[in-house]
């Protein structure tokens, strides 16, 4: 094998900076793209191999030690105990592995991706589906994941004959032992792409936006995650594909709120409803209810109706309805009402207004009896 400073040109002693010139030259003047001639290809790779070895300080002082120095020499002369190490447990290779590791597959898990999805509060009873886009990645059409152009393939690389991994002798206290490190002209693959396909530049995929339809069922809340596995992007090379996540998001409802499986709602009567008694007609969620006003109703009672409420997420049945009533004193009286006030004070008799228990106000109160009826 060449001597990887020779291949380059520079001497042993040159810097990083003197390498990467030295390299960048004889890659322009090398690359197959440019030079046709047919020993270019190989000169080329051997080029880049040498780069890849004395780019790298830890790979070039492995390569300075089993290469140029003498048996003897000093401390300089022996491999390092991380050579001894990695030799004898498997050091050096992606993945752990030694000599006789597999070399990398190209095809690998795609990523999981996050999408935020809102849903208005009625939707939430009975479950919807949703329409979405997704930007992500998908399997590239043209070449099916090969990451090749049409009509050609992978080669096995002639720098690490398919093994996805150069080793090298390293001198230690126990003789000339072999390392191994990733081949820096494959990557580790143990194969190259002469002609990368010209869609998705090599990848196996590419960026698009894909459209599809969930299910949202019933129960979820703002905040909850659901799964879809294998809906995410596409893998290099064709690989698995991740898994989708959508992050839920209930819209704020003006009338009805939400407290677990069960809705929430205040009823606003009159002062002649709540003494007299009522039948009122209101729009829930899912469609029309009666309500029957008891005579002599007062602010923060609690109207429960059962089974009216959200459908649970996990297990069967729906939580109730519960609305709270908020009873309206009018302001504004004509000549005539005011009078009819009067006669009905002064034929009802009731209590002189006076200090009663402490109360948090009527929201509170409603509130309270919400949670606790």
């Amino acid at each position: 094998m060449a001597d990887h400073y020779e291949v380059l040109g520079v001497d042993k002693s040159a810097s990083p900076e003197e390498i990467k010139k030295a390299y960048r030259k004889l890659a322009r003047e090398f690359h197959p793209d440019v030079n046709p001639e047919p020993s270019a290809s190989d000169r080329f790779k051997s080029v880049t191999h040498a780069y890849d070895v004395l780019s790298d300080p830890r790979q070039r002082q492995e390569y300075d030690q089993g290469g140029s120095a003498g048996f003897g020499g000093g401390a300089q002369g022996f491999g390092g105990f991380s050579d001894i190490f990695d030799t004898f447990f498997g050091g050096g290779a992606p993945g752990g592995g030694g000599s006789g590791a597999a070399p990398r597959s190209r095809k690998e898990r795609g990523g999981d991706a996050l999408l935020r999805v809102e849903v208005d509060l009625d939707e939430v009873i009975f479950g919807t589906k949703r329409d979405l886009e997704v930007n992500t990645a998908i399997l590239c059409d043209t070449c099916e994941g090969t990451c090749c152009a049409p009509g050609t393939r992978a080669v096995v690389c002639d720098i690490c004959h398919g093994s996805g991994q150069i080793q090298r002798a390293v001198r230690s206290l126990l003789g000339n032992i072999m390392t191994s490190s990733p081949c820096g002209t494959c990557r580790g693959y143990g194969t190259v792409i002469p002609s990368p396909c010209p869609t998705c530049a090599g990848q196996g995929r590419v960026r698009a936006t894909r459209k599809m339809t969930v299910d949202i069922p019933a129960g979820v809340d703002t905040g909850l995650r659901l799964q879809l596995p294998n809906q995410g992007e596409v893998g290099p090379a064709g690989g698995a594909n991740g898994d989708l996540y959508l992050e839920i998001k209930v819209k704020h409802h003006e009338v009805y709120s939400r407290n677990g499986d069960d809705l929430m709602a205040t009823l606003e009567v009159s002062m002649v409803d709540a003494v007299l008694g009522s039948r009122v007609r209101v729009d829930a969620l899912d469609g029309e209810l009666d309500l029957e006003l008891k005579p002599g109703t007062q602010s923060a009672d609690i109207i429960t109706v059962k089974d009216r409420g959200v459908s649970k997420l996990r297990g069967g049945g729906r939580g109730d309805l519960k609305i709270g009533v908020q009873v309206v004193t009018p302001t504004k009286l004509s000549g005539k009402e005011q009078e009819l006030m009067r006669q009905f004070a002064g034929s009802h008799k009731s209590k002189a207004p006076h200090l009663a228990e402490f109360q948090q106000g009527l929201f509170a109160k409603l509130r309270d009896r919400f949670l606790h009826v």
